[in-house]
């Protein structure tokens, strides 16, 4: 048996602001959305160049209130060429940004980046 890994869902406050981030700050492009006005919400998928792998963001029209991430998940991750040019436009579109991390013994070579919903996305040095 043979699975490949189609998406993930995350749901969102604001579907503009969300894309501007996933667009803008991650160069993702909208591949596809889906509305559904009578059930109240709407589905955008987001993916980069190889198509591979999307990101469906999930906009329920008129939520009371914020989501909550919960304890148990932690980031989605994205690799980018130039680490530090990456991570010093982040900053420039006034997104919340770490410093430059390593694992324990490792010289650093990520940070993570906020989104507009609190979702942490991890940003490599590509390989």
């Amino acid at each position: 048996m043979k699975y490949e890994l189609l998406h993930t869902c995350i749901r969102v406050m604001d579907l503009e602001k969300s894309l501007k981030f996933y667009e803008e700050a991650l160069g993702l492009k909208e591949t596809r959305r889906k509305d559904f006005p009578e059930d109240e919400f709407t589905l955008v998928y987001l993916s980069d160049e190889s198509g591979n792998y999307e990101i469906e963001l999930t906009y329920n029209y008129n939520p009371d209130k914020p989501y909550e991430l919960g304890n148990g998940f932690s980031h989605i991750a994205v690799s980018v060429d130039d680490l530090e040019a990456s991570r010093e436009r982040h900053k420039e579109m006034g997104y919340k940004v770490t410093e430059l991390i390593g694992l324990p013994g490792e010289k650093p070579k990520y940070y993570f980046v906020t989104d507009p919903d609190g979702y942490d996305v991890e940003v490599l040095r590509a390989k």
